[in-house]
């Protein structure tokens, strides 16, 4: 859990905070010659992928917005150093009925 100091010192965003599309980014992107960061894609892809695949199946049983809420909160668990094995269990135990409470 190397990165929660850095983490705790960043600004806490609003909890429904609305995201927009970044479409200036977007158009960015379609300019840049090569990949960023390209050493980190397929480490990247090959760690979510499991995650991926069980909020698509997750989603089939409850919905799409459950589903996301799930998989981005595992994601949010392992970007701070938690292991993905204890991502998962953590937010299981989150929930109760398929629901978060």
């Amino acid at each position: 859990m190397e990165n929660v100091e850095h983490l705790q010192q960043a600004a806490v965003p609003e909890q429904h905070m609305h995201i927009p599309q970044y479409q200036h980014a977007e158009t960015a992107v379609h300019h840049i010659k090569c990949p960023l960061f390209p050493h980190l894609k397929h480490k990247t892809l090959c760690t979510v992928a499991p995650f991926v695949h069980y909020g698509l199946n997750e989603a089939q049983a409850t919905s799409y917005h459950h589903a996301m809420e799930e998989v981005a909160a595992m994601a949010y668990l392992m970007g701070m150093g938690m292991n993905p094995h204890l991502a998962y269990c953590t937010v299981e135990s989150w929930e109760i009925n398929e629901t978060f409470y």
